[in-house]
């Protein structure tokens, strides 16, 4: 580091504290030179004129950070826990209206259960515990202890945050489910009902081949079943997500409750069969605590949260928590459709089939999943046990607790607006093209439906033309009518 200049805000924090917890999004500095940003391996750093110095306490880089930081709430839960209390009292104390003071107070007691020898907070206004103009926001509860709205994404049990970029401000402009039902107000009920099905339909095939699995017709059958009646399933009840795993696994694989053993996601590789690890689940003495905290978080993202956003806090949220042995991908997909459907931004009985839009994106998927991995990897301590068990060798529930999901909010937006302008754009324009040219046909020789029906599909997958191969299917035809068909299916869908 250049002489002169000093670390601020959280990261200065950890450093103090030598928390295990990944890096803040942003890291501040202060000294020489002039104000700065610079954009780093999809980190922000910000330099700060000597001016803006908050000195060495403990209590003046809480100041920073609460300041002009986006917040992390890993990093501020384990400062809470590490620092002596007398830091933040003295504070209070010193600054009973001071509005940093009263958030720090309210994070130190929200944080540690703790509450501290300090009387309630006097006439003054409320300041929101999260700054709006860093992260999205919920609706804020009010603390009068502290005149403090608390307005975070979740609870103590299980509270991610989204920071405010400039890629979910243009998403939520744009509207999405506007757009969504303005596409399929553009076309006939009759073709509307038979694209429904078809996208329950794909979006469970891609849903499975996301997994690289292709699905027998009765479990296949079994998930959109369980997409259709998404809506039936409570996120209060596990045992109504026990029942959803059971249905889209194989039988024997049907979890009874939450794992009770280590899980991670890995490949063997190698002819020594090594495994190469991706993702370590959280320890299975933390899953249920966790879990309970994921429910809490879901009931608290109400109506004034933007749906994708809750969607991908949820699904993302309970994928990273992965509380059952098998299905958990598909679940987490099942979610999002879950979600987006309860919060009235798919019309009913319709879906959007986002694994489709994944499925053309496996490398942003994993990307955006390794976002999360790969922060907390290198705060897991963990060593193999008898016949390749994993064992997790510290405490590690807080890092699946707190986390940044921005990274995984930017990506959902970005999948569901392919998916509508694709996926729905594309059924809809097809349905429509094919009977047109079905009809088209019908105009030439009157045949039986299931044969038009597969002269049609074979033409069109064909550029416009019968093949050769296929010729041979329909030797009721003489060549000119196949050539008269075919001329007809072509005019009618130019």
């Amino acid at each position: 580091m250049v002489a002169g200049v000093k670390t601020v805000g959280q990261a200065a924090l950890i450093a103090r504290f030598e928390l295990n917890r990944p890096a803040p999004f942003v890291t501040s500095t202060v000294g020489p030179g002039s104000r700065s940003t610079r954009i780093e391996g999809g980190r922000r750093f910000e330099h700060y004129t000597r001016a803006y110095d908050p000195g060495d306490s403990v209590a003046g880089h809480l100041r920073f950070a609460l300041r002009y930081e986006p917040l992390d709430i890993g990093i501020l839960v384990a400062v809470m826990q590490a620092l002596d209390p007398e830091e933040i009292r003295g504070w209070v104390l010193a600054e009973p209206n001071g509005q940093y003071a009263r958030r720090a107070w309210f994070f130190y007691e929200w944080a540690t259960g703790v509450q501290l020898d300090l009387p309630d907070a006097g006439v003054v206004r409320y300041v929101p515990a999260l700054l709006p103009a860093f992260h999205i926001t919920a609706r804020g509860q009010k603390s009068p202890r502290h005149k403090v709205e608390d307005n975070l994404l979740g609870t103590r049990a299980f509270c991610p945050t989204v920071r405010r970029t400039q890629a979910i401000e243009d998403a939520v402009a744009r509207g999405l489910a506007a757009r969504g039902r303005a596409v399929l107000q553009t076309c006939a009920p009759d073709v509307l009902a038979r694209a429904v099905n078809y996208l329950f339909t794909k979006e469970t095939r891609t849903s499975f081949e996301i997994e690289h699995e292709t699905p027998s017709s009765e479990k296949a059958q079994r998930f959109v079943q369980s997409l259709q009646l998404a809506e039936n399933l409570s996120l209060d009840r596990i045992e109504d997500l026990v029942k959803l795993q059971g249905q889209i696994v194989d039988p024997r694989y049907a979890a009874k409750g939450l794992r009770n053993f280590q899980n991670f996601v890995g490949e063997t590789i190698g002819f020594d069969y090594a495994e190469h690890v991706h993702f370590i689940c959280p320890r299975p003495e933390d899953i249920a605590d966790l879990m309970a905290g994921w429910q809490e978080m879901s009931g608290r993202l109400v109506d004034d949260i933007d749906p994708v956003i809750a969607a991908a806090l949820v699904a993302f949220g309970f994928v990273f928590l992965h509380p059952f042995e098998d299905g958990n991908g598909r679940i987490h997909r099942f979610l999002i459709h879950k979600v987006l459907s309860d919060r009235a931004f798919t019309p009913p009985g319709m879906l959007f089939p986002v694994s489709a839009a994944i499925l053309r994106d496996r490398h942003g998927y994993d990307h955006c999943l390794e976002a999360f991995s790969g922060a907390i990897a290198p705060h897991i301590r963990w060593a193999w046990g008898a016949e390749k068990t994993l064992l997790v060798q510290n405490e590690t529930a807080d890092l699946y607790r707190y986390f940044d999901a921005t990274a995984q909010v930017e990506y959902l937006f970005d999948r569901i607006e392919n998916t509508i302008e694709v996926d729905l754009r594309q059924e809809l324009d097809f349905i429509t093209r094919f009977d047109q040219a079905l009809q088209a046909l019908r105009q030439v020789i009157d045949m039986p439906d299931r044969r038009a029906r597969l002269f049609t599909q074979l033409v069109l997958q064909n550029a416009g033309q019968l093949s050769k191969a296929k010729r041979n299917q329909f030797g009721e035809l003489s060549d000119d009518e196949v050539t008269a068909m075919e001329a007809a299916i072509r005019a009618a869908v130019e």
